[in-house]
């Protein structure tokens, strides 16, 4: 059946007509060119990479920046894309967050003019993919604990460590890497201060990266482990801008607002699935959609996600002004993964049995946002940023 979209608070009466021709565009292409091969995608643990250049034509990667061959768009225009292509999969709309939201922003906010004209623009049409190397196998809520080191030489930097869980690891052109760099005036070697960001090209001798194999959620994605046993660099390789650990952290607040409008996509289409589920089967000798506790959890699932909806929307304004907090933004992301999940749950739970299978997209989309809840910032980590806004308390140590 055709795929119907949710709007119960007429949000759609607030987007321009160059808002809705751009998220039909995608809402199409996702339907015609990416839904009949995801299941496949989803089971052989691939992704298809061909399809680069179409997700760069709607202006996915980089769609916040302006210039450099970006599309510039507005914040609302690049979270209805995010939102669009997760309904896809989350693998999907990772693919576009990781390339334009971490890697590409990481080069326009902190590196230099010619590493912009170098890269944006290429990266920009699809035609070379990045990567963005911050969270390691020890350290993951705690990325200021990094273990991975750059010592400066004559001729630029030595890079040594070990990345985990890096989207596109495998198939980048360049990796974005955080390190702790030796030396640096005045800076303790072992603290946030010293974290630096490197281009690490696909080629430098003593980069390799390694497909993460085995995993039970995000098959139709590109994870993996990236190692850095001394990796000679030159001396431009470093974002000249790049200071601490704010400025990866400044990468993630884009990635996070994407991954906010994206769940609402898995969200509506697992509530969708359930709609017309429960319309059509029968049972009783009647559909279950006439059942209290049918309608019951569509109301709730329903009630849920326009709140989700406002949400996002009211952040993108927010963005757009310039105005959007990290605190904001950890709202968005926790609030609207959780209950993208718990929409996801459910619709398992209304399609009984048959919810299993991969004819449907419920348990897929299940799966997938059991790794959004956990990266970019756990569930738990999001509370506590709120927690220490709400009370003045720090309670991460």
């Amino acid at each position: 059946m055709p795929f119907e979209g949710l709007d119960l608070y007429a949000l759609d009466e607030l987007l321009s007509p160059d808002d809705l021709r751009l998220r039909g565009q995608v809402r199409e292409w996702v339907e015609r060119k990416y839904l009949p091969i995801v299941s496949e995608h989803y089971e052989k643990a691939t992704f298809p990479l061909d399809l680069a250049r179409e997700i760069a034509a709607f202006g996915a990667f980089g769609g916040n920046i302006a210039g450099y061959g970006c599309a510039g768009l507005t914040a609302l225009q690049y979270g209805l894309i995010m939102q669009e292509l997760e309904r896809g999969d989350s693998g999907l709309r990772t693919f576009a967050s990781v390339q334009g939201a971490l890697a590409m922003n990481a080069i326009h906010m902190f590196g230099s003019e010619q590493q912009k004209e170098r890269w944006l623009p290429a990266m920009a049409r699809g035609e070379k993919l990045g990567c963005f190397g911050l969270t390691e196998p020890d350290h993951g809520s705690n990325p200021a604990g990094m273990v991975t080191r750059a010592k400066q030489t004559a001729t630029g930097y030595v890079l040594n460590g070990r990345k985990m869980w890096i989207g596109l690891g495998t198939v980048a052109d360049v990796a974005i890497v955080w390190a702790k760099v030796d030396g640096l005036p005045g800076v303790d070697p072992d603290s946030a201060a010293a974290i630096r960001g490197f281009l690490v090209e696909r080629d430098a001798p003593g980069f390799s990266a390694e497909l993460i194999e085995g995993k039970l959620s995000f098959r139709a994605a590109n994870t993996s482990r990236l190692s850095f046993d001394d990796c000679r660099l030159p001396a431009d390789a470093l974002l000249p801008q790049s200071q601490g650990l704010k400025s990866p952290l400044q990468c993630l607040n884009h990635a996070r607002y994407g991954i906010a409008w994206g769940v609402l996509g898995a969200a509506l289409a697992c509530f969708d699935e359930a709609r017309a589920y429960a319309a059509s089967r029968i049972q009783f000798g009647r559909p279950i959609a006439s059942f209290q506790l049918v309608q019951r959890k569509l109301a709730l699932m329903a009630s849920e996600l326009t709140k989700a909806q406002l949400l996002a929307y009211r952040l993108s304004q927010l963005k757009q002004a310039g105005k959007a907090t990290f605190v904001q933004i950890s709202i968005a992301k926790r609030n609207n993964v959780s209950t993208a999940l718990d929409i996801a749950r459910t619709t398992r739970d209304l399609l009984g049995g048959v919810g299993i299978l991969d004819q449907h997209q419920c348990f897929r989309h299940m799966c997938n946002l059991e790794s959004v809840k956990t990266y970019e910032g756990t569930d738990d980590m999001h509370l506590l940023i709120l927690g220490e806004k709400l009370t003045g308390v720090g309670a991460f140590v």
